[in-house]
């Protein structure tokens, strides 16, 4: 792991910027992901989205608590298509954890507003870019489709499939089913849930709520349960912006 003061001052500067342009912002919310899965939306054509995750396991470092800091950005760059960048940090008690920046992209092929229907496939490279002893670069392809329920008060599900070209072997499963569910409570408020199947870092299933605190700001708030392992479970916390 990087000098934590390093890493803590990076996270507060992002987290700051972030709070600084909500509260200066003009009232719409983009959300590329539910908590984990891909959703099969997409950042509308030359807007922007700002996302800020927390991921932390509630006990110390000697017991196997650990915090990771994930800043995200996304820019709509076409009808359907939007890309962006991930960067990924860990505090834990193992020094030298590695640094991981992750580009994507996401096409959204088939949209119909009138059934509910869309569909979308997408992929990233997680690559090491500090501490990168024994880390590897690999990749993550997927493909999403969903259906909105106008007679379920607006209710979504979503279902897919997504794979790890490049994981070795000893890393986990190399790919599996994705799904997701999203239920408006109120306007503001909608519950969440989704699962990543396999057992790798990525099967996790993760019920929680997200609250629309603005007209383009949202905090998704939920708890991660591993599909494996023991204390395999974590706080998931994220703030993100339309801009």
């Amino acid at each position: 792991m990087r000098n934590p003061n390093t890493i803590g001052g990076l996270i507060a500067a992002v987290a700051s910027t972030l709070l600084l342009v909500a509260f200066n912002s003009q009232p719409s919310n983009a959300q590329s992901t539910l908590f984990n899965i891909p959703s099969t939306d997409v950042v509308a054509e030359k807007k922007v989205y700002l996302e800020m995750d927390l991921v932390t396991h509630l006990e110390s470092h000697d017991n196997g608590g650990f915090q990771t800091y994930v800043p995200r950005a996304f820019i709509g760059a076409g009808k359907g298509v939007e890309v962006g960048v991930n960067v990924s940090a860990t505090s834990a008690f193992a020094p030298n954890q590695p640094v991981y920046i992750s580009p994507n992209i996401k096409w959204q092929f088939h949209n119909n507003e009138s059934n509910g229907t869309a569909a979308s496939v997408g992929g990233l490279i997680y690559t090491p870019i500090a501490n990168r002893s024994g880390a590897d670069t690999f990749g993550f392809v997927y493909f999403v489709a969903s259906k909105k329920f106008k007679a379920a008060n607006g209710a979504r599900l979503t279902g897919g499939a997504y794979g790890l070209p490049g994981l070795r072997g000893d890393l986990g499963t190399r790919g599996g089913a994705i799904a997701g569910y999203e239920q408006p409570l109120s306007s503001k408020v909608t519950f969440l849930t989704d699962w990543f199947s396999g057992k790798n870092a990525f099967g996790y299933v993760t019920p929680g709520f997200s609250f629309a605190t603005s007209k383009k700001t949202l905090l998704n708030a939920g708890y991660s349960v591993g599909n494996h392992g023991r204390k395999n479970n974590a706080l998931f916390v994220y703030f993100g912006i339309t801009l």
